[in-house]
């Protein structure tokens, strides 16, 4: 994803990088070249004779730009649900972090000693920040060995590597570190539960991207929009010929660049959680949850990372 500043209106006039605009430039060309054939004919340059009026193309529009209404709000649906989920995941990542730092006792007749208790907390505050770097390679179908071997210990990661379902075999082991809290009279029942909570919150916000991530729309309905979008792309300078003339390669082009950005945009936000340019940043909300994690502990941020220039996130 590339997360930008906001910027002047005259730059976001001329942005490239973040647009749709490099991967539709073929398909323009493509209906720059129809407009020409078109004006060929409309001049009887060619021989053969087309001769559309603007009526129905007006009709069809109107059902078209209602129709990638409905596709873009369906697809930015799923994208924003999918924000909010992994802001969920940073919340109740931030709310462990606090219980595990706060809840225990230490020192006591039923508590932990002092250094034991901080060396525990800190190994369940780093696999905590692993959890979200596992949830975005099961997301993005990737490898996610190296960045879990930087962060699990070595046990943990085998077993972690093992599973089909990564994240939860992390929040499983989470759930194991308080039973064993508890079990040594660190956590009080209360405390147990409070803990147990925020862990199915943990669960919640990785069935919810699971759940976007396996379920897309509904293969027919975006290719009727495709088909549509792309027929009525190509037939329109036959219908604006008449009335605009040399003119009309270029509000064809720009009538198509319309229609096929939106049904573009809208491909791209039906999975957020790919690597394109205008899907989630997810590597970048990886490393803000273990930041948060990190500096609740009172650790260093990680360092910067590549791909983050001058206010640009390139994820």
């Amino acid at each position: 994803m590339v997360v930008r500043p906001h910027l002047h209106w005259f730059r976001m006039l001329l942005a490239w990088r973040g647009s749709v605009l490099p991967q539709l430039l073929p398909r323009l060309f493509l209906i720059f070249f129809v407009s020409l054939v078109a004006i060929a004919v409309h001049a009887h340059l060619l021989p053969i004779s087309v001769n559309l009026s603007t009526t129905p193309f007006s009709l069809v529009g109107i059902a078209l730009a209602v129709f990638l209404g409905f596709r873009n709000n369906a697809s930015y649906d799923r994208y924003w649900e999918a924000r909010k989920l992994w802001g969920q995941l940073l919340n109740t990542a931030r709310s462990l972090t606090r219980q595990a730092l706060t809840l225990p006792r230490g020192d006591g007749p039923n508590g932990m000693n002092g250094a034991v208790a901080d060396a525990d907390v800190r190994e369940f505050a780093q696999v905590l920040g692993a959890l979200p770097h596992a949830l975005r390679h099961q997301l993005r179908h990737t490898d996610a060995r190296e960045d879990l071997a930087a962060r699990l210990p070595a046990p943990l990661l085998e077993r972690v590597m093992a599973s089909r379902y990564r994240p939860i075999v992390i929040v499983q082991w989470l759930s194991e570190w308080v039973q064993r809290r508890a079990q040594a009279g660190a956590l009080d029942g209360y405390a147990a539960l409070a803990f147990d909570r925020n862990l199915n919150e943990l669960s919640n916000s990785i069935g919810g991207c699971e759940r976007i991530a396996g379920t897309p729309l509904p293969f027919a309905y975006s290719v009727m929009i495709h088909r549509t979008v792309y027929f009525f792309c190509a037939a329109l300078p036959f219908g604006l010929v008449e009335s605009i003339g040399s003119f009309t390669p270029v509000f064809a082009v720009f009538v198509a660049y319309t229609f096929m950005a939106h049904e573009a945009i809208a491909s791209q936000l039906e999975d957020p959680f790919g690597t394109e340019d205008n899907d989630l940043a997810l590597n970048a909300l990886s490393n803000t949850i273990e930041d948060a994690v990190r500096d609740m502990l009172g650790e260093p941020s990680l360092p910067p990372r590549a791909g983050v220039r001058s206010g640009v996130i390139l994820d």
